[in-house]
């Protein structure tokens, strides 16, 4: 009595067909829609700030539009690109447009109390507020002003738009 044995190779070309069928399966998210490089108008979105100041930069104002679910997806909706931590992933924000520089920090567990990306919350036009939340379970409110600033805790450099 004879046994069918696939080769080694006959196995994982078999294996790399089927990881590729599945993937052709899965549904992929919609693609976002584009930022806003200014301030949302209205409840159209809501506004991100992002201080880089503390980084050599200066800040950038960008509207996420509709109504994004999250802070992290209100960050990414704006157009700006996160990194989390190896250890947290995005649950906690490591980068924001890849500063600071890896050089500077390897994003493999959380970054020290004193230059870190600190989370804030504004109605438009109002006082910022630092968050009690993570960015993933927080859910800003359309027309509401979410802020990111660099350093020790301090808010935002300028006023919520």
């Amino acid at each position: 009595m004879s046994r069918f044995r696939p080769s080694r190779r006959g196995w994982l070309v078999g294996l790399m067909a089927a990881v590729l069928a599945a993937a052709g399966l899965t549904a992929a998210d919609p693609a976002p829609r584009p930022a806003q490089a200014a301030a949302c108008t209205g409840t159209s979105g809501v506004t991100v700030v992002v201080d880089f100041t503390a980084l050599g930069g200066g800040v950038q104002v960008a509207c996420a539009p509709g109504d994004p679910a999250t802070g992290l997806a209100a960050l990414q909706g704006a157009g700006f690109t996160v990194t989390g931590t190896q250890r947290w992933g995005l649950a906690f924000v490591c980068r924001i447009n890849g500063l600071p520089t890896s050089a500077t920090d390897p994003c493999v567990n959380t970054p020290p109390v004193t230059a870190y990306w600190s989370y804030w919350h504004a109605p438009s036009g109002g006082a910022w507020s630092y968050s009690t939340s993570g960015a993933s379970s927080y859910n800003p409110a359309p027309g509401s002003v979410e802020g990111w600033s660099f350093g020790s805790g301090s808010a935002p450099s300028i006023p919520a738009p």
